[in-house]
């Protein structure tokens, strides 16, 4: 494919995931301004909201500043009339790392990853600097610094992630390939990085499908404490509808919360509280109605959940060790023991960068301390993983895999002419 057409698509594909993001929020806001106040309603103010609103779902904190007026109306002391929330609903960045790490692999495949990344990411960042400009609120403010770099960060990310994955598992003629051919010069320590990586992407991808699971388990348990919540927040069918909505978008960050609690760690729910399976010490709530999904008390059994982390460690190690085994590469303990630190090590990285943007304040007073802590979460997932990962790593070879390793000698040896397979294999 021509460099000009991988630049045109890749720029194509910023635009297109932009506006995808920002027609998701303003749809919803533009429904419930005609809805909420006619046809006669303040549309100016609407393209700041949703424009703030989608710089958030990216992770940037925002700044509440309620006028007089709404303080006045809802009984509410001046001292809490500006407060920050910075626990973003995670929905809106993932999206854009996705279709960043769609765009990405599609440069690679064209054979201009590093045209298509470039192109891709001075469109994104371009219109994230006009969002960043074009949007001013009194009532909900942000850093500009951090309005225009971060969502342009995270499509950036998605580029790259893509983009050399692709060029690293088939090549691209370039950087990615020498980089390569000095890892393979390695020997037995050679498969270590990529490795190392996919392993923990399965362990990202197990985990996040167990919070799912222990989340849907708590919905159908609690879900009466919900309703009640719905219920007594005393909205109409658009105000349930859009309470939904946020619900929904929020559904990423909550398994972030879900998985911290699996792994011991939990989260805060306000200064001074805790959620984990070790007990639950709760203050006031608000009522959110999703937060009555959180378990009111804790028991010792609940302690259990931390062998969901080390079964995700013991899945990605199964994983990789077949791998390693059919290539008949890393065969060594001490490459094994390498690789099973490394999906340990990128597993807590992980963790550790997802309970960051999952954790903040999502309001006044105490309520500016909430979600799981980052150190303690990546330091449970690493240790937890590497238990899981280094018992199938480590664990002696079975004499099924030995047999299977002669097997495919003996069929190499025949091929080749060669009739002794009595050499021994470790």
């Amino acid at each position: 494919m021509q460099r000009v057409t991988v630049l045109l698509l890749a720029a194509l594909d910023a635009v297109i995931a932009a506006a995808v993001g920002l027609v998701a929020v303003l749809a919803p806001f533009t429904l419930l301004w005609v809805l909420a106040f006619g046809l006669n309603a303040d549309w100016g103010a609407l393209w700041p909201v949703s424009g703030t609103l989608w710089q958030f779902g990216h992770g940037v904190p925002l700044q509440v500043v309620l006028p007089d007026a709404v303080l006045s109306g809802l009984g509410i002391a001046k001292e809490a009339a500006t407060f920050a929330v910075s626990v973003p609903p995670l929905a809106i960045l993932l999206f854009t790392l996705l279709f960043g790490m769609r765009s990405g692999r599609r440069a690679a495949v064209a054979g201009a990853w590093i045209s298509g990344v470039l192109s891709g990411a001075v469109v994104f960042a371009t219109i994230s600097v006009l969002v960043g400009l074009t949007v001013h609120s009194s009532v909900l403010r942000a850093p500009l610094w951090a309005a225009m770099l971060i969502p342009a960060s995270v499509y950036i990310a998605g580029l790259l992630i893509g983009a050399i994955k692709r060029a690293w598992s088939e090549g691209d003629g370039g950087i990615v390939d020498r980089v390569h051919d000095v890892v393979d010069g390695w020997g037995d320590w050679s498969p270590v990085p990529a490795e190392s990586l996919r392993g923990a992407t399965f362990v990202v991808i197990a985990l996040l499908g167990a919070s799912a699971v222990g989340f849907a388990v708590m919905t159908v348990l609690r879900g009466g404490e919900v309703i009640a919540l719905f219920e007594a927040a005393r909205v109409d069918v658009l105000g349930a509808s859009m309470l939904t909505l946020a619900h929904l978008v929020y559904l990423p960050t909550l398994l972030v919360w879900t998985a911290s609690w699996l792994a011991g760690p939990g989260f805060a729910l306000g200064a001074g509280t805790s959620v984990s399976p070790a007990g639950t010490e709760l203050g006031p709530v608000p009522g959110i109605p999703v937060l009555g999904l959180v378990p009111a008390n804790s028991s010792m059994w609940m302690l259990v959940a931390v062998l969901v982390p080390i079964a995700c460690g013991a899945l990605a190690g199964w994983m990789v060790r077949s791998r390693l085994v059919w290539e008949r590469i890393g065969t060594g303990i001490w490459p094994r023991a390498a690789i099973a630190t490394g999906i340990a090590a990128v597993s807590a990285g992980v963790a550790a960068l997802a309970a960051a943007l999952a954790s903040g304040s999502i309001g006044p007073g105490r309520l500016a301390d909430a979600g799981p802590a980052a150190g303690p979460f990546a330091l449970a997932i690493g240790i937890e993983v590497l238990i899981g990962a280094g018992i199938l790593l480590l664990a002696p070879r079975h004499p099924d895999e030995l047999a299977e390793e002669r097997l495919d000698r003996w069929r190499e040896q025949t091929a080749g002419g060669v009739t002794d397979v009595t050499a021994p294999v470790d």
